[in-house]
């Protein structure tokens, strides 16, 4: 069986707040604790309580699972059920009536097509039930469950026959809220998607599967005892997430409601992250073994990818929305500025500094808001990060970029190819050892650290060049093997012979692994942890485990070298083995003797013993078993401990030594002859005269626009008598439309640049979502009314008018002449134009920005910026220069790019976005300003002349 909800992610739930402080509804599991799991609770004769989001409180009804409905007698059947049991049956017929040679490609396509439904259809379903609750409005506005004035009360009694067949106990159909019984009509749908899915995969395989030429009896033997072993394997994992996750989980239910159900994710849901969507899928592969065919291979892999791309792309955003909100934001107890102003913060706002400071874990001060010198945010690893401005990132582009030209430019010989092998083996035992030692010493003895001081550097310094440094010696190392491989390696000119492809297969898995592992060791890590920042800075002891640091203690003795095995099956060649044994031993080396020495130094008793597969494996070993394993454990240790107190004793011995986008075509359309245009109307138009529908705009004023720069003409500098409006930048503005009474209910208002539309009878662009509806209950989304300030009311002589708001998302973040458009019906036609305004930010004119009177001008300017970008939410936007930003900042990097471009157009200084969530609030962001204009003022001091 397919999967329906497959995620650990997915399952590990932080409560959803109280909204009244009456009920606590929320689907509930442990985080990532380093604890033993509890015992899942004994819910048998319970009754499990749902919450809608508008705050409905339901008995939630006992459901079962597809399988069970479907194929056990004992369970009550259906006109869908005989639906979905039709599908598969002609799915059989098919296989068994098409000629040979069309089974294959007839139902490659018909999987392929069920898993896009599943993947796509669902996904796109799911996506606007997330966003837009668009399901629940369909199911509104087509009165599905309405008994009354029901348009189609076929459908209605179709629906409740269904529905209330399945269900026996505690439910009735027309007393059940709309959110549940619209999940429930969903779950049919998924339901046929999913059983399609798998038969239709399993006869691909069916049709697909042979014997291999030549193979032996011993071969096809264990092709098959392991191909069944596999499918055994994904089968416990299914039945196991389900006995956690239950019908509620398995089907999304929480896009429509929540539970009160307490989940313990024990089982599965420690061997693995995302089981359902990792190991879940273990079961393809071994049908594919069974099948001995590529192609069930191949389409296996294609599955499996697009079932991560659903759960990247639809479910985590999902749960990160709803059951991991930002902490809430600090706020200051008192607005006074004179005194030190104390910030109180929840009990999850923690947060580590990149250097290694520890002032997240006690109140922040406003004395201490202005730091003597910027915080570092210029991050080094990933391709974002490139900045060749930086002598480390300048290496690390042209240093492997001359070793690719001289990889190509030298022939594959003998001895060109010992050259890149011990070129790469070089590199090897100098990154792993070499590094390792540095780092031992530096644990020890401060050794890096006291280099720098010595040369009357700073630690940050040292901290700094350390990183470049290993961000240096990591890259080369990589494409000094990388260089080795393509010397080694030779195509292969049968690549149906033998293993050739699967070991081409295996190999690039087990490179697609190490990069998997190493994003999540970093997304887990942080660049702090990822240089080993622990080993330069005396960092409080803290240890979370969260990510792949879940279920294994350290993911990079297990997976951290899978790459290079992978490399060495794909090359298929004496020497790649060779390093990659090479590399294994380095690694554990560095591990065990260099990182956990200095692990247990510094957290001690916060390392976690054992990790969630350790504890799932041993819990599931008989005792005969495990008290063998802990025999072997007290050996292992014990040889451990003699190998350390060796080494430890002979080490003295051996110590010598990546700004806008185009939106229309026009000017691919200037080059054409003139035109006759012949202007069509459209039949509902009739009796509408767009003179009467108006639109008149809102808004805060600029304080000072830009206007007469002093170049313009003589003509040109005089003022005109009718000025265009100028608004500032971020500030909400309100649209007061009118139209006659008789006007389309569907009509809308879009924003737009003056410049992306030639005509001013038709709209030629998208809004881009910058729109609001002028009635309510018109439209799918959910969103869409929170626009509608003023609801539509009479003023007389045959007119409405009304007002919609825009602001946030809906906003023009960039400075620009702009307009509103009204148009009719739901349409591109226009019915009318507001006049064009301007969108401005005042130019901040202070000369003196380095005395502290005009550091204070600063914050007082930058203040009202800030809270403009950040929506006026009071949640996010700070009230004074001292409160951080809200959590929602680090959340969405639209904030701080609307921030770091507004603080460009004020004050001529350009800041990357990781500069406003470094400094968190409106004071140090000043500074920062201050600093930046004295110094492209006044030029940058000399060393002699820093301050240390």
């Amino acid at each position: 069986m397919t999967t329906a909800l497959d995620d650990a992610q997915l399952r590990r739930r932080v409560k959803a707040p109280d909204d009244d402080g009456d009920c606590h509804v929320a689907a509930v599991a442990s985080s990532s604790s380093a604890g033993p799991q509890q015992a899942r609770p004994d819910t048998k004769g319970k009754k499990t309580f749902g919450r809608t989001p508008d705050g409905t409180v339901f008995v939630v009804p006992t459901t079962h699972d597809m399988v069970s409905q479907l194929l056990d007698p004992r369970q009550p059947k259906n006109f869908t059920d005989l639906i979905v049991l039709g599908f598969l049956a002609l799915h059989i017929v098919a296989a068994w009536l098409l000629p040979a040679g069309w089974k294959r490609p007839v139902f490659a396509l018909v999987f392929l097509g069920w898993r896009a439904s599943y993947n796509i259809g669902i996904g796109v379903l799911l996506h606007v039930q997330s966003h837009h609750g668009r399901l629940i409005t369909w199911a509104r506005r087509w009165k599905l469950f309405e008994d009354r004035d029901n348009p189609r009360p076929w459908l209605y009694g179709l629906l409740k026959r269904e529905l209330e067949a399945k269900i026996t106990e505690d439910y009735v159909f027309e007393e059940a809220p709309i959110e549940y019984n619209t999940w429930l009509v969903f779950r049919r749908f998924v339901d046929l998607i999913l059983m399609c899915d798998f038969v239709s995969y399993c006869l691909f395989a069916i049709v697909c599967g042979h014997v291999p030429k030549g193979e032996v009896f011993v071969m096809g033997a264990a092709r098959w005892a392991l191909g069944i072993a596999l499918v055994g394997f994904n089968l416990w994992v299914k039945l196991d997430a389900h006995r956690v996750v239950k019908d509620f989980a398995w089907y999304w239910g929480d896009f429509f409601y929540l539970i009160d159900q307490d989940l313990t994710f024990d089982g599965v849901f420690e061997m693995a992250p995302h089981p359902m969507y990792s190991i879940g899928y273990a079961g393809y592969y071994g049908i594919s073994m069974m099948a001995a065919s590529y192609e069930v291979l191949f389409i296996s892999i294609i599955a499996h990818l697009a079932q991560f791309a659903f759960l990247v792309a639809v479910e985590n955003p999902h749960i990160e929305k709803t059951y991991n909100p930002p902490p809430p934001r600090l706020r200051a107890l008192s607005h006074s500025q004179s005194d030190p102003t104390v910030l109180l913060a929840g009990p999850d706002d923690d947060d580590e500094g990149d250097e290694g400071e520890d002032e997240a874990d006690r109140p922040l001060m406003a004395a201490e808001a202005a730091p003597e010198s910027p915080a570092a945010v210029h991050d080094m690893v990933g391709l974002g990060n490139v900045d060749l401005f930086r002598v480390p990132d300048l290496a690390v582009v042209t240093l492997p970029f001359y070793m690719a030209v001289l990889t190509l430019a030298t022939p594959s010989t003998a001895p060109w190819q010992a050259v890149f092998v011990a070129h790469a083996l070089a590199w090897r035992v100098w990154y792993h050892l070499g590094l390792g030692i540095i780092l031992d010493r530096q644990s020890k003895t401060k050794m890096w650290t006291r280099h720098f001081l010595k040369f009357g550097e700073s630690a940050g310094e040292a901290w700094r060049q350390w990183k470049g440094m290993q961000h240096f010696c990591m890259i080369v190392c990589n494409a000094s093997f990388m260089a080795a491989c393509w010397k080694m390696y030779s195509a292969p000119e049968d690549w149906g012979y033998g293993l050739v492809l699967l070991r081409h297969v295996v190999g690039a898995s087990l490179v697609a692994l190490q990069l998997w592992t190493a994003f999540s060791v970093y997304g887990s890590l942080g660049e702090f942890g990822w240089f080993c920042g622990d080993f330069f800075f005396d960092h409080r002891a803290k240890l979370t485990y969260t990510s792949i640091y879940r279920f294994l203690n350290n993911p990079e003795r297990i997976f951290g070298t899978a790459g290079v095995w992978g490399a060495a099956l794909i090359t298929w060649s004496r020497p790649i083995f060779i390093m990659a044994i090479v590399t294994q031993i380095l690694s554990l080396y560095y591990l065990s003797f260099i990182e956990r020495p200095h692990m247990q130094k510094i957290y001690g008793r916060s390392l976690r013993g054992e990790a969630g597969l350790t504890k799932f494996i041993k819990r599931s070993l008989p005792p005969p078993v495990k008290g063998w394993q802990e025999s072997m454990d007290r050996v292992l240790d014990d040889t451990t401990h003699f190998v350390e107190e060796f080494i430890e004793t002979a080490r003295p011995k051996f110590a010598s030594g990546v700004k806008t986008i185009v939106r229309d075509t026009s000017a691919l359309f200037n080059m054409a002859p003139a035109r006759l245009t012949i202007t069509r109307i459209a039949p509902d138009l009739t009796g509408l005269d767009p003179k009467q529908y108006g639109l008149t705009v809102s808004g805060t004023a600029a304080a000072q626009p830009r206007r007469a720069t002093g170049k313009e003409s003589l003509s040109g500098r005089f003022p005109k008598a009718v000025k265009t409006m100028a608004y500032e930048y971020g500030s909400p503005l309100r649209v007061r439309w009118r139209a006659p009474a008789e006007h389309s209910t569907g009509d809308w208002i879009g924003l737009y640049m003056v410049t992306d539309n030639r005509s001013r009878e038709a709209t030629e662009v998208s809004s881009l979502g910058r729109w609001a509806p002028t009635s309510s209950g018109v439209y799918d989304s959910l969103t869409a009314d929170s626009s509608i300030a003023t609801a539509e009311h009479e003023v007389g002589d045959g007119m409405v008018e009304g007002e919609v708001l825009f602001e946030g998302d809906k906003l023009w973040w960039t400075q620009g002449v702009y307009e509103f458009r009204y148009h009719h019906d739901g349409k591109h036609t226009v019915m009318a134009v507001s006049e064009p305004f301007e969108v401005a930010i005042s130019p901040f004119t202070e000369e003196e920005v380095d005395s502290v009177q005009a550091r204070a001008v600063v914050e007082a300017a930058i203040l009202p910026v800030i809270q403009r970008c950040l929506d006026r939410d009071p949640d996010i936007a700070p009230n004074t220069v001292d409160e951080p930003f809200g959590g929602h900042v680090e959340r969405d990097g639209k904030y701080a790019r609307r921030i770091v471009y507004a603080i460009r157009e004020m004050f001529g200084v350009e800041f990357a976005p990781a500069v406003v969530l470094a400094d968190r609030n409106a004071r140090k962001l000043a500074w920062r300003i201050c600093n930046a204009k004295e110094v492209l003022s006044r030029g940058t001091t000399t060393p002699a002349s820093r301050e240390v």
